[in-house]
């Protein structure tokens, strides 16, 4: 029995507070004034009167009614019931006594309007009867506004006297005494929630999927906001989520009416459930972990940084199965063509149960078999459970569902164990679903009828615990007539009579003193179990193979104990694999346990390794609830497993299992303690049941049976029955059980915490965890102890470095789990202070009997460890360092570890580190036994090293490694090493020492490249004085002559005397050094240099002659230079010598191309307008157009760009500035000139107005609008049309591939309107006008910001946003860990993908082509261009020499390949010494790979354009791997000045270079290409003049496969003697037993092999085979360019001989080329009367084709094209006259075909002059041609 009503409050507004803001309300009465001793009166309940807040309204509001809830500080709910209305606030008169009398006039004529405050009468009660408190307080409200005759005091105090039942489902009639009558219905068990219709009105305003997601949150403990209008609906919606969560209670903040005041109640860190009405929504934008509920909008609002764990499958889709039938059972029916009449929805209050049941039936399933995972600790005197979560997840097969372990991780749950756990209490209807309703909801699934059926069962018990019993008796309520707030009232709420009102409470009370008070009665009961639930899989699909790795695990074991260690050695692989799944792991937990008799077993070396090594692989690459159901099943193997070391000395296998971070888990100890208790408990109490059925006779067969918890309920059940004397023995037992326990698992911790090597354990507490790369639930300690004092020293906030230890570490790890479990055991401070004095001598003891164990297992023999495999090493290559035992482990590539590729485990493998003085290499042997017999190598070059790492240990099964590097490289390798025990830490840090004095010499002429062939001793020694210096004298005379001509500086800088050719490797000694100086500001007369060379300085010309940028300016026709010096001054160009000392640029080469008007004494003042010096100069002409290309450094800032951006500022004078700008104007205009068609023009010889366009927008940006530039139609004199290849038949992602900014792109084409063809190639119309700009100067856009345009335009600038050293440098970090990662990717924002596209790589590689093609364009329509760009010596490089590879195809071929990269890359400074890092002074720039980049490029291009380029992909990855190798000269230091300065330009003359070593990588090409084709590209067929323009979309993009492949068989294939030459060996090995059996099958490995040896191309296998036969025949071997030349001619001259088989297999290039992006050339030769269509790959200049008609064709493409020229602004690659026929009988007809290779299209015309197209034929549409043959009807010709 409880009071209806603990108290009654009248809340008004307080006139007294009222101000410009919002009002308060006060408590004008209460009743009773006295607290209640067992209620105290809830603080704060007038806001929650008004939760808008109170306000003073203009018009009288109906009255309302709310209920608040408010939760006391022992979370005891008080439901305050609300019900409003609105008085007339008197008007105040004014409160002045010395007023004038003209104010009291005044205010005669003012009429303030009249104001209504809002009043509340409040019932506070801790029963929930909404309906029954509406009904008092309006009876109350009644009895005021209409003046009945019923004294409201006697109303409030018969509603405050009146006690009602709380449950047993009786019903009580209850009165005021003003003629009412109302009957309060009790439920039968108030453990269920009461709801009436709010859960179906719930459903019906937000809808399932919501309401389930609103259910799931607040499950997972997520903040839930509802909004409504109405303060009621907030009420109810709160209470019907909580009702759905039933059995579980919600224990957070839970406020379903939140007043406006308390608004920031919201920011609250926890979780809460809570009620707001709509007019705050404004103020719910900031909320961004709050799931906002609207109600009457029926939506709800979860945040993205939310994620809401979902209900599991098929739990989830049962749930809204089963709700749609409750809400909508039509909807099943509905597409029935005759619908059952009868169907229809339930009534509001029983679809409310029906929606209840769904929700009981769903926990029912969730929970099923909870009984079984709780752990019954103690029985008396009150029980203690606790909750097992991983064997319950385990039976359930629900260890990785995220939802479950979020709900029984939850408050909810836990507060749901406390009170469901006890074995014999009262029970209800969700614990008979559980126990007795599992097995029919098992066998319902899937049936939807039986489920409805089922949940309707359940929701009439609901309904029928809600309403026992029909409503006999009549409620009589009096209501205020209608209308009656409208009327003026005489008087507000009356002053109510306290004195009377706490009579009836005073006389009630009285009464109650003299009732008994009533006991409510506990129907008791055992609670029943249940089923247990199987483990099975949900989904009902178990693997195929699960039961052949069962079988295997059997297996493996039974061989181990049968002594059969082969055959289980065989196994072993296999079964490791197998025990990475959780059937596996726990067979091997069964079967061990049936090798252990008594607790014991004992093993011999052998088979306790196989033990311990399997048991370590159980703990191991398993989440951590799995790692805790393993280590709980082998707890106690570890401490049976045991081998004999010596007299009394025995190893237990707990000593070997230490390292898995599951041991220091106080979680785990504390379940298996549980466990161990209860099964102890169990035992007592069944020992004395049978020791009392012993004494009287019975026997009870199902003693054994008896659960612990069923076990406990029977205590429970006869607790009250024992005396004093024997409950107090039965608690003393419990106990003693409990103590007993708490010492063995403290010998337990102590084996598995405790090293077995004590002395390493400051080692070990120098490691932190947190400093580990990766933390996972298993991996390799030396000794957990380290890590346990650690924890355990910052948790209690001190750490006693100096006199810790590692028994000091486990005492007070071992004292925190006792006091821990014993304190919830309800241990005795006596026992728990005995066990804290005992624990220190426990650890002690065990602490000497490991140090035997340790001192006897260090006298066992050592294992047996692979043969260390020493490397083939280069000649001149020398061991720095022997090899270290190592392991490699895996990284994240998976190819290597089998993976989804297939294969064996390659890695992790065991082996050696070598560090020579060339290469890092790893050789060994895979530790799977499958792979075996396999040879890992893994290698990269000591120069290319980038970082190095220390990595946290890792677990081994056999070894334990001390040390852990990890070593990056810029070739994309990676290694992940493992030093083995044997490898001291002292050895570790010398090996890195080693690495990085090798990585970072302090000279270059230190580096591999210049020590090779020398020994490592020879290396350090000092330098000799030198002997031969006749190469240094040449240096040093050329040097001696800069310093006279250059003068002083003023800085200066240390330079070395350059080695003798013998001793080139050592360091200058600092006595030889000498200093020369460079002035920034030079005097003129040291500033003008001789245009003419003295004839000492003749040698010297004659090498600068010889160079590569002089022999490329004289293929150019760019100028020529003799001994002499004589030169046509005629020529555009000329070569200058200005800079021969380099006193101009130091990093431009000796020889210049520049205007033969420019003379030589203005270019150092040129030069100073730029960085670094580096000032405009010719690299290239196009043939064609004559136009050129330029190269330069950007502008400084008072350059010339700078002179035009103040050129309106007025001056005083002429200045140096002046003078310096208008030379620089004449040189860009003698560039202008000198091209044919503007040297006529007469334009301006200034830059006075020379300006550029602000550009708005960056050239390359993404959304710039899209103009292509493209070849326009000739119209000039004498102008052959150009000629170019477009990338690809299909061109659909041409349009976005070149952006330029709309001004620039519509100046450049002639403001005319741009057409787009279909692939997005150039249009058919001019697309420059013919009075287009001389020159395009391209800079930064940062320096040319701000400039105006040139009037009369001969020059244009062009501003682009282009990367810098920085952002590429960064790029290629992010590439190598995308490409190369550390560790397998585990989420999805670091995948290959994801990472890749956040490294910019390929968007980098996209802008450098976007600029290369719109240089080309601009070139080929007979623009100049300058590249002006950073310093002039990296992105510059770049675009040139991508412009000049695109434009010229002489660059596509070997030689000319070489020749770019000497004269652009070399020549003009690029600082690959800088850039590289190369030696100590730039090891703190970092790794910056432009070069790489610029081979990237290419690459991309050779892809898109595989015949246009005579080397091979290999060639290009070669120049990349080598190119920061350090084994070749070529690519060392910064400049041709600095290779000069130390006598590496002209070393090779006169000297005789070593068979074996090579100096420069194109000599070493050259050698290698003579032997091999592996350079050359068979597909090579290049067209005349054809220039190339690639597509630049990163969808176009590929990655290079340089970056992501290896092959672990043999190392990097770009040292072709390491790998090549050892084959070679090997065959001539096997060709001498010719007899000998030979197979042809080969099995290729991902990552391991090399494809391209292994599997050689079909022209490459033949050539091979012509050159074994050969030898076979005694003849000569031929070389292969030959052979291969021989083929081709012989080909040609059969293919014009039999022009009628001319087909697309003329040549040895079988394979298919659709993919290619390479069209098929068309050759239409024209006859008298008709023409022949043939088709053929080889399109050399020298083919011909020959017409069947005996009439010869031209001979060249160009030749073809030029002679077709038509008035239509259209593509027209070849054109002819056909025959053609429609259909089969109509006729024959000639017609004019025009071949489009730009389209690639096939058109044809009625006439040469018709300019309607009347068909078109798609190539790309075209499978195949054939001739065909004479028809019937066709002319005679055709």
């Amino acid at each position: 029995m409880a009071r209806l009503a603990d108290y009654f409050v009248l809340v008004g507004f307080d006139h007294d507070k009222r101000g410009s803001g919002d009002g308060q309300g006060r408590i004008i009465q209460r009743f009773p004034e006295k607290e209640w001793e067992d209620n105290p009166f809830p603080e704060g309940i007038q806001l929650f009167c008004q939760p808008g807040g109170w306000q003073l309204v203009l018009e009288r509001k109906s009255p309302n009614f709310l209920v608040a809830v408010l939760t006391d500080i022992n979370s005891e709910r008080h439901y305050c019931a609300c019900f409003t209305f609105w008085e007339a606030v008197e008007s105040l008169q004014p409160q002045q006594n010395h007023a004038n009398v003209t104010d009291e006039e005044d205010s005669k004529f003012i009429q303030a309007p009249q104001l209504f405050a809002p009043k509340s009468l409040v019932l506070v009660s801790q029963l929930d009867h909404t309906e029954v408190f509406r009904n008092c307080l309006g009876l109350i409200y009644t009895i005021y506004i209409d003046c009945l005759d019923f004294p409201l005091e006697t109303v409030i105090g018969n509603l405050l006297t009146c006690i009602v039942p709380i449950t047993g489902g009786s019903q009580r009639t209850i009165s005021l005494g003003a003629g009412d009558r109302q009957v309060i219905q009790t439920p039968i068990n108030d453990a269920l929630p009461v709801t009436g219709c709010s859960v179906a009105l719930f459903l019906k305003q937000l809808g399932i999927n919501n309401v389930l997601d609103l259910f799931c949150a607040a499950l997972t403990e997520h903040k839930i906001l509802f909004l409504s209008s109405s303060y009621q609906r907030l009420t109810e919606a709160c209470r019907a989520l909580l009702s759905l969560m039933f059995p579980l209670k919600y224990s957070f903040t839970y406020i379903p009416i939140l007043p406006a005041q308390l608004i920031e109640v919201l920011c609250s860190p926890t979780p809460f459930i809570i009620g707001i009405h709509s007019s705050f929504r404004a103020d719910m934008q900031d909320l961004l972990d709050v799931i906002v509920a609207d109600l009457d909008g029926g939506t709800v609002v979860i945040p993205e940084c939310i994620h809401i764990s979902v209900l599991p499958e098929p739990y989830l889709i049962q749930t809204q199965t089963a709700l749609c039938m409750v809400l909508d059972p039509e909807l099943e029916y509905a597409d029935y063509a005759f619908p059952p009449s009868s169907m229809s929805a339930s009534s509001m209050k029983f679809q409310d149960k029906e929606i209840r049941a769904v929700f009981l039936h769903l926990f029912a399933q969730l929970f099923q078999g909870y009984r079984w995972s709780l752990q019954i600790i103690r029985v008396h005197p009150e029980p203690v459970i606790r909750f097992h979560k991983v064997a319950f997840l385990a039976q359930r097969i629900l260890l990785d569902d995220d939802f479950l372990i979020k709900v029984l991780d939850g408050m909810a749950f836990a507060g749901f164990i406390s009170e469901r756990g006890s074995p014999y209490r009262a029970c209800d209807l969700f614990d008979e679903l559980v126990a007795n309703d599992i097995e029919r909801i098992r066998s319902e699934e899937g049936n939807p009828q039986k489920v409805l059926k089922h949940i309707k069962e359940i929701s009439e018990k609901l309904h029928r615990n809600e309403n026992p019993y029909p409503a006999v008796a009549m409620h009589k309520i009096q209501k205020p007539t209608e209308g009656s707030h409208l009327r003026l009232q005489r008087s507000t709420f009356p002053q109510l009579d306290e004195g009377m009102v706490q009579w009836f409470i005073d006389q009630a009370s009285a009464k109650l003193k003299n009732v008994p008070p009533a006991v409510k009665v506990e129907m008791k009961c055992i609670v029943p179990m249940g089923h247990p639930t199987a483990a099975i899989d949900r989904n009902g699909i178990v693997l195929a193979n699960s039961a052949r790795r069962l079988e295997v695990v059997r297996n493996c074991i039974t061989y181990i104990f049968e002594n059969k260690l082969l055959e289980a050695k065989k196994l072993l692989p296999a079964m490791l694999r197998a025990l990475k799944g959780r059937a596996a792991r726990q067979c091997l937990t069964q079967e061990l346990n049936l090798h252990v008799l008594q607790n014991r077993a004992v093993l011999d070396h052998q088979q306790f390794d196989y033990v311990v090594r399997m048991m370590n692989c159980a703990l191991q690459d398993c989440t951590p609830l799995d790692e805790h159901l393993v280590a709980a099943t082998l707890l106690p193997l570890v401490t049976a497993f045991c081998r004999k070391l010596g007299s009394g000395v025995t190893q237990f296998a707990y000593s070997c299992v230490q390292e898995h971070l599951v041991w220091t888990n106080l979680q785990f100890w504390e379940a298996m303690f549980y466990n161990d208790v209860q099964n102890h408990i169990r035992a007592l109490y069944l020992e004395m049941e049978c020791d009392h059925l012993t004494e009287t006779g019975s026997v009870n067969g199902e003693r054994e049976q008896k659960s612990a918890l069923g076990v406990a309920a029977e205590q429970l059940r006869l607790w009250p029955t024992y005396s004093k004397e024997k409950q107090q023995e039965l608690i003393d037992k419990e106990e003693s059980t409990v103590y007993s326990q708490a010492i063995h698992y403290g010998n337990r911790l102590t084996y598995l915490l405790l090293p077995l090597d004590t002395s390493k354990n400051r080692l070990l507490r120098s490691t932190a965890i947190g400093d580990m790369e990766s933390v996972s639930n298993s991996f390799v300690t030396n000794s957990i102890a380290g890590s346990v004092a650690e924890s355990y020293d910052t948790e209690s906030g001190f750490e006693d470095a100096e006199t810790s230890d590692v028994a000091n570490s486990v005492v007070r790890f071992i004292n925190r789990f006792v006091d821990k479990v014993c304190t919830e055991s309800g241990v005795s401070s006596d026992h728990l202070k005995a066990l804290h004095a005992n624990l220190p001598d426990i650890v002690q003891m065990h602490i000497e009997t490991l140090d035997a164990v340790h001192r006897e297992s260090k006298r066992l023999p050592p294992i047996q460890k692979p043969k260390l495999l020493r490397p083939s090493l280069l000649i001149g290559e020398d061991l720095v360092m022997e090899g270290l035992r190592v392991f490699l482990e895996p990284d994240g590539r998976e190819e290597s570890m089998g993976g989804s590729v297939g294969g064996p485990s390659i890695l992790p493998a065991e082996g050696a580190i070598f560090l020579t003085t060339y290469r890092i290499i790893f050789k060994g042997v895979p530790t799977e036994t499958l792979a075996g017999e396999q040879t890992v190598i893994r290698s990269f070059p000591v120069a290319s090293f980038t970082k190095d790492k220390k990595i946290s240990p890792h677990l081994r099964a056999e070894q334990e490694p001390q040390d852990r590097l990890q070593l990056r490289s810029s070739t994309f390798q990676l290694m992940k090493i493992a030093f083995d025990e044997e490898v001291g830490s002292e050895m570790v840090e010398l090996f890195r020492k080693h690495i990085h004095k090798l990585r970072y010499p302090q000279y270059v002429h230190s580096s591999f490249a210049f020590t090779v062939g020398q020994s490592v001793k020879q290396v350090m020694e000092p330098k000799q004085k030198e002997k031969n210096p006749s190469l240094r004298t040449m240096s040093k005379n050329i040097m001696k002559n800069a310093k006279k001509t250059i003068g002083r500086q003023y800085v200066t800088r240390k330079k070395f005397t350059p080695p003798t050719l013998d001793q080139r490797g050592i360091p200058a000694h600092g006595d030889n050094l000498d200093q020369i100086s460079v002035s920034d500001e030079m005097e003129q007369s040291a500033l003008t240099l001789s245009s003419t060379i003295r004839s000492s300085d003749k040698s010297t010309m004659s090498h600068m002659i010889e160079r590569a940028c002089c022999r490329d300016y004289q293929r150019l026709g760019l100028g020529t230079l003799s001994n002499s010096l004589t030169r046509s001054k005629n020529e555009p160009f000329r070569i200058t010598t200005v800079n021969r000392m380099y006193g101009v640029c130091r990093s431009y080469p000796s020889l210049l191309i520049i205007p033969q008007t420019i003379q030589d004494s203005t270019m150092q003042r040129i030069s100073r307008c730029y960085r670094q010096n580096r000032f405009p100069v010719v690299c290239w002409k196009n043939s064609r157009s004559k136009s050129v290309l330029l190269r330069s450094a950007g502008l400084h800032g008072k350059s010339v760009v700078g002179f035009f951006k103040s050129q309106n500022a007025p001056t005083a004078g002429p200045s140096q500035t002046d003078s310096t700008s208008l030379e620089q104007e004449k040189y860009l205009q003698a560039v202008i000139n000198s091209m044919p068609h503007y040297a006529d023009t007469g334009g301006r010889n200034t830059l006075s107005g020379f300006t550029s366009a602000h550009m708005h927008s960056s050239v390359l940006g993404n959304r710039a609008r899209v103009i292509t530039l493209a070849n326009p139609r000739a119209t000039l004199k004498g102008r052959e049309s150009p000629q170019g290849k477009w990338g690809s038949i299909r061109g659909s992602g041409r349009l976005s591939a070149y952006s330029l900014n709309a001004d620039v792109g519509i100046r450049l084409a002639g403001k005319e309107t741009l057409s787009l063809q279909a692939n997005g190639g150039p249009s058919d119309s001019h697309y420059f006008r013919q009075q287009r700009v001389g020159l395009y100067i391209i800079g930064d856009k940062s320096q040319l910001k701000g400039a105006k345009q040139d009037p009369l335009q001969q020059w244009e600038v062009v501003p682009i946003e282009i990367f810098d050293v920085r952002q590429v440098k960064n790029s290629f970090k992010k590439l190598m860990k995308a490409c190369v990662p550390s560790s397998a990717c585990t989420e999805s924002n670091t995948s290959y993908y994801h990472s890749l596209e956040e490294s910019d790589w390929l968007s980098q590689l996209h802008k450098l082509l976007q600029v290369s093609v719109l240089v080309v364009e601009l070139l080929d329509n007979g623009s100049s261009v300058l590249i002006s760009l950073e310093d002039g010596w990296d992105v510059t490089t770049q675009v040139v020499s991508l412009v000049q590879l695109l434009s010229d195809q002489h660059y596509r071929t070997l030689e000319g390949f070489r020749l770019l990269i000497e004269k652009e890359w070399l020549s003009f400074g690029h600082r690959f010494s800088h850039r590289g890092a190369q030696t100590m002074a730039s090891q703190s720039s970092g790794f910056t790979p432009v070069f790489l980049q610029f081979l990237d490029c290419v690459h991309q291009i050779h892809l898109q354009f595989p015949m246009e380029f005579e080397f091979s992909q290999y060639y290009l990855k070669f120049l990349a791997y080598h190119y920061v190798s350090n084994r070749f000269r070529t690519f060392l230091l910064d400049s041709d000045h600095e290779r000069i300065e130390l006598g590496l330009m002209y070393e090779e003359k006169g000297e005789k270079k070593s068979q074996h070593i090579y100096k420069s990588v194109w000599d070493y090409i050259d050698r290698l290409s003579k032997k091999t084709p592996i350079f050359f590209n068979y597909l090579y067929a290049p067209e005349d003049g054809e220039v190339l323009r690639p597509y630049g979309n990163i969808s176009n993009l590929k990655v290079w496969d340089y970056y992501t492949h290896e092959t672990l068989s043999e190392g990097p294939p770009y040292d072709w003697e390491l790998v090549y030459g050892r084959r070679e060996q090997v065959d001539d090995g096997e060709r001498m037993d010719t007899m000998a059996p030979q197979t042809h099958r080969k099995i290729v490995w991902p990552c391991y092999d090399n494809q391209n040896k292994t599997e050689p191309d079909a022209i490459s296998k033949l050539l091979e085979e012509m050159q074994v036969l050969e030898c076979e025949l005694g003849q000569v071997p031929g070389k292969w360019k030959e052979t291969w030349d021989k083929i081709k001619t012989t080909q040609r001259t059969e293919s014009m001989q039999e022009g009628k088989h001319l087909s697309s297999s003329s040549l040895l290039i079988s394979s298919s080329l659709s993919h290619h992006r390479r069209s098929q050339c068309v050759y239409l030769h024209e006859a008298a009367v008709g023409s022949t269509l043939n088709l053929s790959l080889d399109t050399d200049s020298s083919t011909t084709s020959t017409p069947s008609s005996g009439i010869m064709g031209r001979k060249s493409t160009s030749t073809l094209y030029s002679q077709f020229q038509t008035s239509e602004s259209e593509h027209r690659s070849y054109e002819g006259i056909l025959y053609k026929r429609g259909a089969l009988l109509k006729a024959w007809k000639s017609r004019w075909f025009v071949l489009d290779k730009t389209k690639h299209q096939l058109r044809y015309y009625d006439s040469k002059s018709d300019v309607d197209m009347k068909g078109i034929v798609d190539l790309a549409e075209v499978e195949s041609v054939t001739l065909g043959t004479v028809a019937m009807g066709a002319p005679k010709k055709y």
